[in-house]
């Protein structure tokens, strides 16, 4: 962030717009910046006015918005006579700027201080702005530490712990802290303390068994924010078959820790092919297999009644997705996101939305690789299938005999069952032509039939709900066999 912000100064931005979750962390990092520019600081909140170099005495009634903003100009002034530059930090000024007076105040500062050294710093939450300011306003995403500052917050913060309670013991290895910093990159100072104090007071132990507690806590951060949903990845072992997928990422899983070498990190993987097959489970293996943390990008969700906010929505999401990079970004369902039409329905939304969603995958830099499923092929826009947008197409299709055998043990192991007790050849000959999401619900309603009965589950009860189960491939045979015919000779199966 430090390094974004001095360039932008360097260039003779007179806004920037400074989004972040953690303002704390924000405020000390533009306070150094400014101090090695050699800017003088000043700092304004509505409850304690407009400061100079964090000195305790606020300029004169300056707390109101208006009368900060005519300060600011007479300082500027002076400071111009005096060839003096200075960063000026507003916190939540975006708040007061629908205000006519504010406004015109807030445009002639910005008149004053174009191609000058001074730099405004709006510093809130959330990125909204009057259209007149956009076209003087550089906006950015800031609050996260980077890897370096992620290993000292880790560190001060286990010390602290330690002279508290001398019996909490840390056990690592390289490799582990890695992992962890890794997996606590995009979440702010504050909440990187508050995760491994969680973790710690728990068993005085700071250990690898406390990667799993870090990704629960980590999951339920993000479920409270935003359009970002950190997912649990999953084990290679609890998905049945996809051995052409698992020799590709094993092929490239040393990609995004391999430092300078040669070969670029890969870009992403399109899965495609007959639902409730495992596409979704396969991204989340690829995700431990690349050893990624997985976000899955919610698109509904940046849509708004508003024109051009919704493409404001995207780009913000994007911005952030580079700031957690390197990452697994997991867009499911994407040809429902970006449905091939003219546009005349939405009044072209979509399509703006595809063409800055391309763009920045062609444009982005390695670091983040894009893992997206999709049902329908013919609802998906043709510039998805080129290739340079993905690594890889594969196509997944139904199961076999051999692969719904396994797909049974998993299910039966996973309910504490012993698959060696159950006939799982009888059952994956029962079991022609269904997908594993039927073959799941199929084991699940035996277990719900068989305690009903007082009696434990045994071979016969999933036998009688595969029997009571129309598969999708059979309801909807047509497309399927549409589907299975398209992918024959234009993907590589999973």
């Amino acid at each position: 962030m430090n390094e974004e912000i001095a360039l932008l100064i360097k260039s003779k931005y007179p806004v920037v717009f400074l989004e972040t979750v953690d303002e704390e962390y924000v405020l000390r990092q533009l306070a150094q910046i400014a101090g090695q520019s050699k800017f003088s600081y000043f700092e304004w909140s509505v409850t304690e006015g407009l400061r100079r170099d964090h000195k305790d005495g606020s300029f004169y009634q300056s707390n109101e918005p208006a009368f900060m903003l005519k300060t600011i100009l007479y300082i500027l002034a002076q400071m111009t006579l005096r060839g003096e530059s200075g960063l000026f930090v507003l916190k939540d000024l975006d708040r007061y700027l629908d205000g006519v007076v504010v406004l015109r105040l807030f445009k002639d500062m910005v008149n004053q201080i174009r191609n000058t050294s001074n730099t405004v710093i709006i510093v809130a939450s959330s990125y909204k702005l009057p259209q007149d300011l956009l076209p003087y306003t550089a906006h950015i995403i800031g609050g996260f530490p980077a890897e370096k500052e992620i290993i000292v917050v880790i560190n001060e913060t286990l010390n602290e712990l330690i002279r508290s309670n001398p019996q909490i013991k840390v056990s690592l290895t390289a490799e582990e802290r890695r992992k962890i910093v890794n997996m606590l990159n995009g979440l702010s100072v504050q909440q990187i303390r508050n995760v491994i104090s969680e973790c710690v007071v728990d068993d005085n132990r700071f250990d690898a068994a406390d990667l799993a507690r870090i990704e629960q806590c980590k999951k339920k951060i993000f479920d409270k924010e935003g359009v970002l949903e950190f997912c649990l990845s999953e084990s290679s072992g609890h998905i049945a078959g996809f051995d052409n997928l698992k020799r590709w990422l094993s092929e490239r899983k040393g990609s995004f820790t391999a430092g300078n070498s040669s070969l670029p990190p890969p870009k992403g993987v399109l899965m495609m092919g007959v639902q409730g097959c495992g596409k979704s489970l396969a991204v989340k293996v690829i995700s431990r297999e690349l050893n990624l943390p997985l976000y899955r990008l919610d698109l509904t969700k940046l849509y708004s009644k508003y024109i051009g906010e919704t493409e404001e929505n995207l780009r913000s999401a994007l911005k952030i997705v580079e700031k957690l990079s390197p990452m697994c970004l997991w867009i499911d369902e994407i040809e429902k996101c970006f449905a091939a039409s003219d546009g005349q329905i939405d009044g072209g939304v979509s399509q703006r939305m595809l063409g800055a969603f391309l763009t920045w995958m062609q444009e982005r830099q390695g670091g983040c690789f894009v893992a997206a499923t999709a049902n329908n092929i013919y609802m998906l826009p043709p510039e998805f299938l080129r290739k340079g947008r993905f690594d890889e197409i594969f196509f997944v299709d139904l199961p076999n005999d051999e692969l719904r055998r396994d797909i049974f043990k998993i299910h039966l192991l996973k309910r504490g069952l012993k698959p060696g007790e159950f006939d799982c050849e009888l059952l994956a000959m029962e079991s022609v032509d269904f997908n594993g999401a039927e073959i799941e619900q199929a084991v699940i309603s035996a277990l719900y039939r068989a305690t009903s009965e007082k009696e434990p589950i045994e071979t016969e009860h999933i036998v009688e709900q595969l029997h009571s189960t129309k598969p999708l491939a059979v309801v909807k045979q047509e497309d399927v066999a549409a589907l299975r015919d398209w992918a024959s000779d234009r993907t590589i199966p999973a």
